[in-house]
């Protein structure tokens, strides 16, 4: 058999990864008319048709399925190489990390002590962001490790695991004092702010508002904890919601007065890795800690 020529098997594995010939072109700083004449080329090797247009989005054929699994095998074991090989040889180990922006910082930041070793020789680089893109810079081999404020359903996400950490309560915070009977009785006439609605404690929140029959009144959502504080700082008539007072959280919600704890509101922690990334020590580390007083 004759040489398969890999940039073209590479090029095809990506535009069936992105779904599309534009994004596959521009994650490979190509033209798409190059990359289609490279998959042109692959197809004439492998004598047989390998993608087919669905609309806007590119699928791949019969034959198209059949090479894309075992390209996909293949690429993602060279970037388990190229991981190993990475981690093992810097002397200092570069170490990717995405947080969930919704994750309150204070907590994120005693989760990633634990990944610190003894000898200090690791490089923290830590992206923020929403957990869909998260999960897709995962997937694409950009990131080591997520943590997040949802799970994972490995069934659907192929070579990606999860593992909760631990949750704590969520209460309602305001600068200026509010009695939590009168709050919760009348939390129509209070303006709120939340987390985002695409986060997981934006979601439960509106949940639970549906559940006590509440019609809150949102002034404003936000997807990171520390500038919703902020904002809550600048305007005290808002009331908000963050992770209930504790040793690890008293400096930061320090100024605010604690109205009411909602012990059916709870902020999860899940730290998320692909399978390559078992054994890497940084990860071990965190998935080994015991967080319990962290979370207590």
């Amino acid at each position: 058999m004759s040489h398969l020529n890999y940039n073209h098997l590479y090029y095809f594995w990506m535009v069936c990864k992105q779904g599309s010939l534009t994004k596959a072109a521009d994650a490979l700083f190509l033209t798409p008319q190059t990359v289609t004449g490279q998959i042109k080329a692959l197809e004439q090797r492998l004598n047989g048709k390998l993608t087919k247009r669905n609309g806007r989005t590119i699928e791949p054929t019969e034959l198209g399925q059949l090479v894309f699994k075992y390209a996909d095998r293949m690429f993602d074991l060279s970037y388990e190489m190229m991981d190993i090989v990475n981690y093992s040889q810097r002397a200092n180990l570069l170490f990717e990390v995405g947080v969930a922006d919704a994750l309150s910082k204070r907590l994120v930041s005693q989760i990633l002590s634990t990944t610190i070793p003894m000898d200090g020789n690791i490089h923290l680089r830590c992206f923020e962001a929403t957990h869909e893109l998260l999960l897709e810079r995962l997937a694409q081999h950009k990131l080591d490790m997520i943590l997040s404020d949802c799970a994972i359903d490995s069934s659907q996400n192929a070579g990606l695991y999860s593992k909760k950490l631990g949750d704590c309560s969520m209460s309602f915070y305001s600068a200026t004092p509010v009695e939590e009977k009168e709050f919760l009785n009348n939390i129509a006439q209070y303006k709120l702010l939340i987390p985002g609605s695409r986060t997981s404690m934006g979601r439960k929140i509106l949940e639970w508002c549906d559940r006590q029959g509440y019609q809150p009144n949102i002034l404003g959502e936000f997807d990171d904890v520390a500038l919703m504080k902020a904002f809550a700082d600048a305007h005290p008539e808002t009331v908000f919601i963050a992770p209930t007072s504790y040793p690890a959280h008293h400096n930061v919600l320090a100024e605010f007065s604690h109205i009411a704890n909602i012990k059916d509101l709870k902020e999860e922690f899940f730290v998320i890795f692909a399978e390559r990334m078992i054994q890497h020590p940084a990860v071990k580390s965190v998935c080994d800690a015991d967080f319990s007083r962290l979370f207590k």
